[in-house]
């Protein structure tokens, strides 16, 4: 029985407010587990970095998560992987035989141009849902605030479905500081043009997810979320938890 008022949620399938976890190397009993109790929490997947070209039972994993209504995809670094050794058509292959629908064209460890990754996406996007994701896992490199905002305009432009701003599976290069702070001037500057319910911010820690539900709402898009911390991640965004214990009924903060 509901008697609670709580900010408005996403349910179903959901094109924001989208909870997407990362899987690196999660074994199938413990996800069969999860998944019965909290998939309707979980929107999209990653088997993150490269893992999913040697997690065993790969396809039996991908075939769990669609059962459970959630899209798989692998991490980037594994399209990163295929395209320095020239193996895009055969990852396009191994997509399909593995009945992933979903895609992720990144260059968060290898500088792949912009030019070029727009060339890739205009492929991909024939045959797949096509994610991006934009900054580097390399805390030392600095990008300018105009060149993200105008590789994700382009990037959605060329027919992204979302695009993901870097933050790694620990938060401490891309959107992050090294010692894993939000860069909240580059947030906000950010927010100011694109619309936030195409990116899809990655928030390792319930820390950085409370920053991103403070600042855009409940129905923000989050990404490398751990599986056990999933039921905590709804409890914030349902304003159940201290730091978001007084947090407007609202859908979205933002205009």
């Amino acid at each position: 029985m509901d008697f609670l008022t709580l900010p408005k949620r996403t349910s179903g399938k959901r094109t924001y407010g989208l909870t997407s976890i990362i899987d690196l190397g999660t074994p199938m009993g413990e996800l069969m587990n999860n998944l019965a109790d909290y998939s309707h929490l979980i929107d999209l997947a990653k088997i993150g970095i490269g893992s999913a070209y040697v997690t065993p039972n790969i396809k039996k994993k991908i075939e769990l998560y669609k059962e459970f209504g959630i899209k798989p995809y692998c991490g980037g670094t594994l399209f990163e992987k295929c395209f320095y050794q020239n193996k895009l058509p055969e990852y396009k292959g191994y997509l399909h035989d593995l009945g992933v629908e979903w895609v992720e064209i990144s260059n968060g460890t290898i500088d792949i141009p912009l030019r070029e990754r727009l060339h890739i996406i205009s492929h991909f996007k024939e045959e797949f849902k096509v994610i991006s994701e934009v900054g580097s896992k390399d805390s030392d490199k600095i990008m300018p605030v105009e060149e993200w905002k105008e590789e994700i305009n382009q990037l959605l432009e060329a027919g992204c479905e979302y695009v993901i701003t870097e933050g790694r599976d620990s938060g401490t290069s891309g959107i992050y500081e090294k010692g894993g702070t939000v860069k909240s001037e580059l947030i906000h500057e950010l927010l100011k043009e694109i619309d936030h319910n195409k990116i899809i911010f990655e928030a390792p820690s319930p820390k950085h997810q409370m920053y991103f539900i403070k600042e855009i709402g409940p129905n923000v898009n989050l990404g490398n979320v751990k599986l056990q911390d999933v039921l905590v991640l709804e409890t914030q965004r349902c304003g159940l938890r201290s730091e978001t214990f007084y947090m407007e009924d609202l859908e979205c903060k933002l205009p």
